[in-house]
């Protein structure tokens, strides 16, 4: 039994997809549209650069939800192997709408044309600078927990993503995980600042999910066959009513990464196939069972050696 997951932001670079686009029309089709629909040239911005107008946060979640996408029906369409018979489709935070997508809930031109919402509503949130996040590494999620709670009154952070046990990311003001991340060195626990424009998944995202919940109000998710699984509550989706409250809530949620991939593990699933840009869910996985098979889908010769 497999799932396919698909990644977030991070995993963007200059150029991705590019074998893909060159060798495929049906990419060379979906990179049009992509262009048409959000009427700039986003296929230029990926194959060309510059890297900081792809890293914008407005500009990468279209961006890597288009690689994704691509990939995926050319695996499907040019080399036959029905992905849709995953027990589960599953994203990382952005990489949860490539995985509705994919599995058939919204079509490619809404879903790319939100994702430039969202990416932009994330990005504008707050001034830029003044929010931070920062990975804890070294440390499980219960410590992480108790050190925010005993420290309350010194510093506000929110775990942003339970990645993995060793990887946690916490999001917050920028003065506040300044503070966070000297105490945990003054602790010898090993942190590192990422290069984000924003604190996603905490709180501070509130007007992030003021422009979610106008604009998912507008949409309508086809119903599918298949199952996907939520950042919010590491658990099935049952339904798209369900789906729709959940991806607000995501904004300031929790990316419950670490308990979504136990939670498929224990419904028997094997394999994960990661589609997309980069190999960090795939290390994400290993880290969290090292007895599961694991394949990252990246170029041409990764769909030849694919083994369902």
């Amino acid at each position: 039994m497999f799932s396919v997951i698909f990644p977030g932001q991070g995993s963007q670079i200059v150029g991705m997809g590019k074998e893909f686009f060159e060798k495929h029309e049906i990419v060379k089709k979906l990179f049009k549209e992509a262009d048409e629909t959000l009427e700039f040239g986003i296929s230029k911005l990926i194959l060309e650069g510059p890297k900081d107008d792809l890293d914008l946060t407005i500009n990468t979640q279209p961006a890597i939800f288009l690689i994704s996408y691509s990939i995926f029906q050319v695996v499907k369409e040019n080399f036959n192997i029905n992905l849709n018979e995953a027990k589960y489709f599953a994203g990382h935070s952005l990489g949860e709408y490539s995985a509705l997508s994919c599995a058939g809930y919204l079509n490619f031109a809404e879903t790319i044309k939100i994702l430039r919402v969202r990416g932009n509503a994330m990005q504008n949130s707050m001034p830029k600078g003044e929010g931070s996040m920062l990975a804890v590494l070294g440390s499980k999620i219960e410590e992480v927990e108790k050190i925010l709670k005993d420290n309350q009154n010194n510093y506000e952070a929110q775990i942003a993503n339970d990645n993995s046990d060793g990887q946690i990311v916490v999001s917050g003001k920028t003065r506040d995980i300044k503070i966070f991340s000297e105490f945990l060195k003054e602790k010898k626990i090993k942190n590192i600042k990422l290069p984000v424009s924003a604190p996603f998944h905490c709180n501070l995202m509130s007007k992030a999910t003021e422009v979610m919940t106008k604009e998912l109000q507008k949409i309508k998710f086809k119903p599918s066959k298949n199952i996907l699984i939520s950042n919010v509550t590491a658990e099935e989706i049952s339904n798209t009513e369900d789906l729709k409250a959940l991806l607000i809530n995501q904004i300031e949620s929790r990316v419950r990464w670490r308990e979504s991939v136990l939670y498929m593990i224990n419904k028997g699933v094997s394999q994960f196939i990661e589609i997309g840009p980069g190999k960090v869910l795939s290390g994400l996985v290993k880290r969290i069972n090292k007895n599961v098979k694991i394949s990252s889908i990246n170029s041409q010769s990764d769909i030849e050696s694919l083994n369902i």
